[in-house]
């Protein structure tokens, strides 16, 4: 296992912090990973430990989510065991890949998966809405065909790949996803997609755990603060216009995509 430096009192602070505040953007905007994957990094934490670390605390943060969108499950539950087992094992791929990952590898990797996921995060909302303003017009000319289960599985694997093995943009990735296989509802697409995000985040948990690559430390102190951040964040997310907290979020995505592009 990687050396893991100690954690100071400034670093706790600063993780339980940034956590918190990264809570907070993804239940208004999402894109949290940009700030806390890059802080832990920052702190001293190797970048594959971090990369786990920071899906871990993920993980206890959308849980609570779960619980709130249990209602707007409006899809059929043959359908939904298909995609959350497919989710399991692309997760399990992915995390099995990161494992199988050099140092020195992964290290190159993380400026272009912050640039995907940068693009995923600009690009993915208006992508979303052209699909479903494209998907409204074909509906007024005809029926359109919804997507195979074949189509489904394919796409939820490939998506479930990217969520275990590295993951931000991951719920804006699903969303685009959705509207171009045929979801009409956006609360049963929001729900879905954390739901099936749980089940990415979580089952990459356990190769990590085996692993030995968590920083159970860091991991916790950032749960605790995602968790109270999301719950906080519940009340004063109806106050903000999403709209200034997606650009706040698309300026340190593009700052710390450049910052890495540079440092490697």
């Amino acid at each position: 296992m990687n050396h893991i430096p100690p954690l100071t009192l400034f670093n706790a602070v600063l993780l339980f912090s940034t956590a918190f505040f990264a809570s907070g953007l993804n239940a208004i905007a999402g894109g949290g990973s940009f700030i806390t994957f890059p802080v832990l990094i920052f702190t001293g934490v190797p970048p594959i430990t971090a990369n786990a670390t920071n899906n871990t605390a993920i993980w206890f943060g959308v849980l609570g989510s779960v619980r709130a969108y249990r209602q707007d499950f409006g899809i059929p539950r043959n359908q939904l065991v298909l995609l959350c087992g497919i989710s399991l094992i692309g997760s399990v791929i992915g995390s099995v890949a990161l494992l199988f990952t050099s140092a020195a590898i992964f290290d190159q990797l993380i400026p272009y998966l912050l640039l995907l996921a940068t693009l995923i995060f600009l690009f993915g909302e208006p992508l979303r809405s052209w699909l479903q303003r494209h998907r409204l017009q074909r509906y007024r000319l005809q029926q359109p065909r919804p997507a195979s289960r074949s189509t489904l599985a394919l796409v939820q694997l490939a998506i479930a790949i990217y969520g275990g093995f590295f993951g931000a943009g991951l719920g804006i990735l699903m969303l685009a996803a959705f509207t171009l296989l045929g979801f009409k509802n956006i609360h049963t697409m929001n729900a879905f997609k954390t739901f099936l995000g749980s089940c990415i985040n979580g089952i990459a948990i356990v190769p990590f755990v085996f692993a030995g690559i968590i920083a159970w430390q860091q991991a916790i102190l950032m749960a605790v603060g995602s968790l109270l951040g999301g719950y906080f964040s519940a009340y004063y997310a109806r106050r903000l216009d999403p709209r200034w907290v997606r650009r706040f979020v698309s300026a340190v995505a593009v700052s710390m995509t450049i910052y890495f592009f540079v440092r490697s």
